[in-house]
């Protein structure tokens, strides 16, 4: 992961300078941080209350789906996500707005200035700058992404957050977190703290298991899908309490429903006096989060015309499952998926259940893709199904155009990062 990549102006040298301070790009561990944010006259507790955001699949979504909530209750939310798609400061949002470069530079460098030159990750540094600009501008809540894990995430320093969630849990990154869905789970669980309420969704029961038992440990409410909350098209309903009617979700697909569940019970579970009806409805309804399940309306939506061209960052088998339990819904026209993977990721697992709606596969590989995926082995990967379709550009060249379709790119955060700078459409 090239964490300078989408910089520009004085940010861009101080994430390259500070690149050289560790060896490793991903290496799990709090103290680093820790000593850090002390030098620092620990911004991290002069924020305002926090929200905290783990899973495999899902997070992201649950995170636009707090702030949509939030500001439709005429509120104000930070949001600190990862990985960025287009530009690098998708990744911090005060109260609102995506962070300026002048005040990103300004955190960066106070930042890289009093960590003076000790080892400490990309990442973590990125971390102490989101906390230090969220401690200093005005707002409601701070929606928090875990970056990968949960229990030794550079995010995990928050000592008592106001609530958390925990969206689908499945296999990645098992490299970093165990190769088992309870050894992953457990990972994740690591943001449960000592009486805090902790909403999840559906759940595999290796999973769910894990979740019930660290809750149980920490004397932490799970709010849980099936027990303490319902959610489907007709509304959100609590146990023991009435049903709130919804309108269809900003985010399209039958796994969103998890998502928008967990981010109204976490925010029922921490401070429901403003959270009425009227924002929940609203909220929900204009959630927006780029690259999942987003239409495309630029440069190569018009190339793909007739074709309506889509576009989806899932990547693991927890993503491919979701995204095959939406594929019925477009039976009525054929169906061409271009896929390009980032290299390590399950191919196989991912187009798996993906297979059976796919009228043309074609694999795929931008050119500034980071660590993307060889075409061969994503070819290799698919059954036989699938043929080389090089380029984006080239594949969409590729597909017919005999009658009218759809076009679905997925299968990478970062191919949907350089689809979209090609696409040109704007980001929300």
């Amino acid at each position: 992961m090239n964490e300078a990549k989408g910089l520009g102006g004085r940010s861009a040298p101080v994430i390259e300078r500070l690149h050289r301070l560790h060896p490793k790009l991903i290496d799990l561990s709090l103290g680093r941080l820790e000593a850090l944010l002390a030098r620092m006259g620990n911004p991290e507790r002069a924020m305002p209350p926090v929200i905290h955001v783990a899973g495999t699949n899902g997070k992201g979504s649950t995170c636009a789906f707090l702030r949509a909530i939030t500001e439709a209750a005429g509120r104000r939310a930070h949001v600190f996500t990862s990985p960025h798609l287009v530009r690098f400061h998708e990744r911090i949002r005060l109260a609102g707005e995506l962070v300026g470069e002048d005040a990103l530079a300004d955190a960066l460098e106070e930042v890289e200035r009093v960590n003076a030159g000790a080892a400490i990750s990309v990442f973590e540094v990125i971390a102490a700058t989101g906390f230090l600009l969220f401690s200093r501008t005005p707002a409601d809540v701070v929606v928090l992404e875990v970056g990968l894990g949960g229990r030794f995430d550079a995010t995990n320093v928050i000592e008592r957050p106001a609530a958390c969630a925990i969206a689908s849990i499945s296999m990645d990154h098992m490299d970093f977190l165990g190769d088992t869905l309870g050894a992953i789970a457990f990972e994740k669980a690591g943001i449960i703290k000592q009486g805090v309420p902790v909403a999840t969704g559906t759940q595999k029961p290796e999973a769910m298991e894990v979740l019930r038992r660290v809750a149980a440990e920490h004397g932490a409410p799970l709010l849980a899908r099936h027990e303490a909350w319902e959610m489907d098209k007709r509304g959100f309903t609590p146990a023991g309490g009435a049903s709130i009617p919804l309108p269809p979700l900003g985010l399209p697909g039958v796994h969103q429903y998890d998502n928008a569940g967990i981010a109204i019970a976490a925010l029922r579970a921490w401070n429901p006096d403003w959270l009425n009806e009227a924002a929940i409805q609203a909220g929900v309804a204009a959630a927006r989060w780029p690259a999942r399940l987003q239409p495309l309306h630029g440069r190569l939506a018009e190339a793909a015309a007739p074709h309506a061209l889509w576009l989806d960052g899932g990547h693991n088998a927890g993503a491919g499952e979701a995204l095959a339990q939406f594929l019925p819904a477009w039976s009525d026209q054929p169906l061409h998926i271009l896929v390009g993977m980032k290299q390590g990721k399950g191919a196989a697992d991912f187009l798996r259940p993906l297979l059976p709606f796919a009228t043309t596969l074609l694999a795929v590989r931008e050119p500034g893709q980071h660590l993307a995926m060889p075409i061969e082995d994503i070819v290799a990967a698919s059954q036989g199904r699938a043929r080389n379709g090089g380029t984006v550009a080239e594949a969409l060249a590729q597909v017919t155009r005999d009658q009218p379709g759809r076009v679905l790119v997925c299968g990478s955060l970062y191919l949907a990062g350089e689809v979209l700078k090609a696409d040109g459409t704007p980001l929300v």
